[in-house]
C-alpha cells in the first residue's frame, strides 16, 4: 500500500512557518491582515471564507469578511477593491470565486484590479509573470502547497518526470512552472492528449488537476509513483472524492494524498504564508 501523505501533517509545518513570521512582524509594530470579499451566497463559497478567518484567528492574522449582495455591480466591486488596495493596513486580498452571474464574466478583470504586491492568491497577470520568469512573488496557493509537501515529505523533484493533467490557471499551469523550477522534467496534458494512460504511466510524479470523480485509475499508474489529487468533486450531499480511485491507485502508488484530508488543507496553509509574505514586503518597501 502507498504512504499516504496526509495534508494535515504537512499543513501544520506551513502554518508554524507563517505564524513565526507574523510573530515578527507584529513585534514591529505590523499586523498582517486580509480581506475577503464573498460577493452572493453560495454555500460552498462560504465554507470556504469561514476556513480562511479560523487560519487567520489561529495564527494572529487579522482578516476582514467583506460580503457584498449578489445583485453587486462590476463598478461596485472594482470600487471595493480600490478602497482595499489603497488601504495600508490591508496586507492581502481575496475574492471569492466563483462569482455569481452576470459578475463572473468580469473575473478576469476584477482579479487584475487587485493591486500586485496583495494578490496572496497569486493570480495577478503580474504574479504569473514573476512565477513564469523564476523571480520573487507571490505563488497561486494549491501548486505552491504541493510543492512544499513534496519537500517536506522527502519526494525527489529534480530530474523526475512530472506529468500534470489539467491545464487550468489555477493549478496546472503554475503546477508546471513550479515543478521546473525544481528541475523536474514536466509533461502537461489535458483533454486533447493522445494516449493519455500511457503517459501518465511514466510519471514518478502523477498531479491529477482534472475535475473528473475517479479519472485516474490504477492502470494508469506507474508502480511507485507519487500520486497528487487536486480534485475536489461532489458526489453525494455529504461525499467528496477525488479525480483519483484512491482505493485502486493506493495499492500501485508509492505515495498519494487522500481526498478529503489532502491538498485542501495546504493551499489555506499557503494562504497565511502569502499574507505574510505581502506584509513583510510591504513592509519593507515602505521603510526604504
Amino acid at each position: 500500500m502507498a504512504r499516504i501523505l496526509y495534508g494535515k501533517e504537512f499543513a501544520a509545518r506551513i502554518k508554524a512557518s507563517a505564524e513565526h513570521g507574523a510573530i515578527a512582524l507584529r513585534e514591529r509594530g505590523v499586523h498582517p491582515c486580509l480581506a475577503v470579499i464573498i460577493v452572493g451566497n453560495d454555500p460552498a463559497s462560504e465554507v470556504y471564507v469561514r476556513n480562511k478567518e479560523k487560519a487567520c484567528a489561529e495564527l494572529g492574522i487579522r482578516s476582514r469578511h467583506i460580503p457584498l449582495p449578489a445583485e453587486t455591480t462590476r463598478e461596485e466591486l472594482l470600487a471595493c477593491i480600490d478602497e482595499l488596495n489603497a488601504d495600508e493596513e490591508v496586507h492581502g486580498i481575496l475574492v471569492q470565486l466563483p462569482l455569481p452571474k452576470p459578475l463572473s464574466e468580469s473575473s478576469e478583470e476584477v482579479l487584475s484590479r487587485i493591486d500586485p504586491r496583495k494578490d496572496v492568491d497569486g493570480f495577478h497577470p503580474v504574479s504569473v509573470g514573476h512565477l513564469f520568469l523564476g523571480t520573487p512573488g507571490l505563488r497561486p496557493c494549491t501548486p505552491a502547497g504541493c510543492i512544499r509537501m513534496l519537500e517536506y515529505a522527502g519526494i525527489r523533484m529534480e530530474g523526475a518526470h512530472a506529468v500534470i493533467i489539467g491545464r487550468s490557471n489555477i493549478v496546472g499551469k503554475p503546477m508546471a512552472m513550479l515543478l521546473l523550477e525544481r528541475h523536474a522534467t514536466v509533461t502537461l496534458c489535458h483533454s486533447r492528449t493522445e494516449n493519455l494512460a500511457a503517459i501518465t504511466r511514466e510519471a514518478d510524479i502523477l498531479v491529477a488537476a482534472v475535475g473528473q470523480p475517479h479519472f485516474v485509475t490504477a492502470d494508469m499508474v506507474k508502480p511507485g509513483a507519487t500520486v497528487i489529487d487536486v480534485g475536489i468533486n461532489r458526489i453525494a450531499p455529504k461525499k467528496l472524492v477525488g479525480d483519483v480511485d484512491f482505493e485502486g491507485v493506493s495499492e500501485v502508488a508509492g505515495a498519494i494524498t487522500p481526498v478529503p484530508g489532502g491538498v485542501g488543507l495546504l493551499t489555506v496553509a499557503m494562504l497565511m504564508e502569502n499574507v505574510v509574505q505581502a506584509a513583510k514586503a510591504q513592509t519593507e518597501a515602505g521603510g526604504e
